[in-house]
């Protein structure tokens, strides 16, 4: 199998070990800790979400989360990216205690967001990174492969860890003190990974400029120049966003490609609310929230092969249908399961459904990323996906608010499902129109009338 031909090749190198170590443990600890927070929002005993109030807990988590992220590039070259490692996860550790004391404690509403949010916010120093530091620790030539196992093998290990937040709680009861003690595990999986972190030298993985002298402050002045640099740099992240924006507008391929995304998570996110209070409030009795973790572990297992499966087949099937043509047969694929599998709202069939959308998100994820990656101009390329990353949790935030006006409490909603189904066919049929007419030649009439309208140069992605 080509993944573990390519894990063997650049398990050879040491540092690449222990970076990689560093990585499983904190995503361990991730799919640990998302357990504990879905245990503790979505299916405590006490509680019966609404879609109100599912939706409220998406927009709290993710809508200030995705603006965080825009700036850890600009702090991840100014710090030194091992000490960022071992103490973005010394940071969780402590602040996953935290949350455990608010769950104890029976605290709702801001406090236990803000508390969360947090330790999802520092997430966002750690992963970017592990990514920075990747090319510290193979050579140029195994880049790509490193990137490739490191992230399907990230994805693995959150499973593996929403498995064992899952056997945790069996263990440990659906009390608030059993919530509790999973974030305490999930709190000593950071502290392994920072553990591991510390196994490489401090300036193994960059900055260059930091690690060339006695640091970076030398070259730029005075702590309060660098400061004041420091602010520059970062009002002009917010600057940069929007002439990330102008530049995928110029770029119709790109712009395209993102356009789509968005519309996926949006009705990704539509399906994904009316998963969790389908099993929360639907197929079991809403007093046996252990149940209806249960069923929703299932469904996540589901969606986390349909990843996999995504990853096996998106190349060969991009190669034969070329990258659009793929992203267009997913968008089809997902409209068919919404129609036929998730219409029945019978639970073996949604599990089957939630199998097809995981190869559908991940499958038009990698298409997506690659276009955007090979059609923007290097000089933008980090702008771009800045507004990519703000544009894909944004959508599913607003996927959030639409389904708490249309969702009942139960999740069952055959109006919803029709419109999540309509809107993959027509989204799917509007980006393949769109790419269709953007390769036909300047003056061409499809009608056969004369003129035409003027079409711009074919851009391929």
């Amino acid at each position: 199998m080509a993944f573990l031909a390519d894990l063997r090749t650049v398990l050879r190198s040491r540092d690449f070990r222990r970076l990689f170590g560093t990585r499983l443990l904190a995503q361990t600890s991730d799919g640990i800790f998302q357990v504990a927070l879905a245990s503790y929002v979505f299916f405590s005993p006490e509680r019966q979400p609404s879609a109100q109030a599912v939706a409220a807990a998406f927009a709290a988590l993710l809508l200030p989360y995705s603006l965080v992220g825009p700036f850890t590039g600009v702090l991840l070259d100014r710090w030194r990216r091992r000490q960022v490692l071992v103490w973005a996860n010394v940071i969780r550790a402590g602040m996953v205690l935290g949350v455990a004391g608010l769950v104890v404690a029976g605290a709702e509403g801001w406090p236990f967001y803000a508390s969360a949010l947090a330790v999802l916010s520092v997430n966002r120093f750690f992963l970017a990174g592990l990514s920075a530091a990747l090319p510290h620790v193979v050579g140029a030539a195994e880049l790509v492969m490193a990137n490739s196992v490191s992230t399907t093998s990230g994805t693995i290990a959150a499973v593996t860890g929403g498995s064992i937040g899952y056997l945790a709680r069996l263990a440990l009861g659906e009390s608030a003190t059993g919530t509790a003690g999973i974030l305490v595990i999930a709190a000593l999986f950071y502290a392994l990974s920072a553990l591991v972190a510390t196994r490489m030298a401090k300036d193994r993985l960059g900055p260059e400029h930091l690690a060339a002298g006695a640091g970076a402050a030398a070259g730029r002045g005075s702590s309060k120049a660098d400061g004041g640099g420091l602010r520059a740099e970062l009002a002009a992240v917010a600057v940069g966003m929007v002439q990330g924006a102008r530049h995928v507008r110029e770029r119709a391929a790109a712009g395209r490609a993102l356009g789509t995304i968005a519309a996926h998570r949006f009705f990704y996110g539509i399906s994904t609310i009316m998963m969790i209070l389908l099993y929360r409030n639907y197929f079991n009795d809403p007093a046996d929230a252990e149940a209806g973790l249960a069923g929703l572990a299932t469904v996540v297992v589901a969606s986390g092969l349909g990843y996999l499966t995504a990853a096996v087949i998106t190349p060969g099937g991009a190669r034969l249908l070329t990258k659009p043509g793929w992203i267009v047969a997913n968008f089809g694929l997902a409209a068919l399961v919404q129609a036929t599998l998730a219409a029945t709202f019978r639970e073996w069939l949604i599990v089957l459904a939630a199998y097809f959308l995981g190869v559908v998100a991940q499958g038009v994820k990698i298409c997506v990323d690659t276009i955007v990656q090979s059609t923007v101009d290097d000089a933008y390329r980090g702008r771009v996906f800045s507004f990519y990353d703000v544009l894909y949790n944004v959508s599913f935030v607003a996927a959030a608010a639409f389904a708490a006006l249309l969702l009942p409490s139960e999740g069952k909603s055959h109006l919803v499902i029709g419109v999540v189904a309509g809107g993959y066919l027509l989204a799917g049929a509007g980006y393949g129109l769109a790419e269709l007419r953007s390769h036909r030649p300047p003056g061409a009439n499809p009608v056969g009338g004369r003129g035409g309208s003027r079409a711009a140069p074919a851009t391929t992605p």
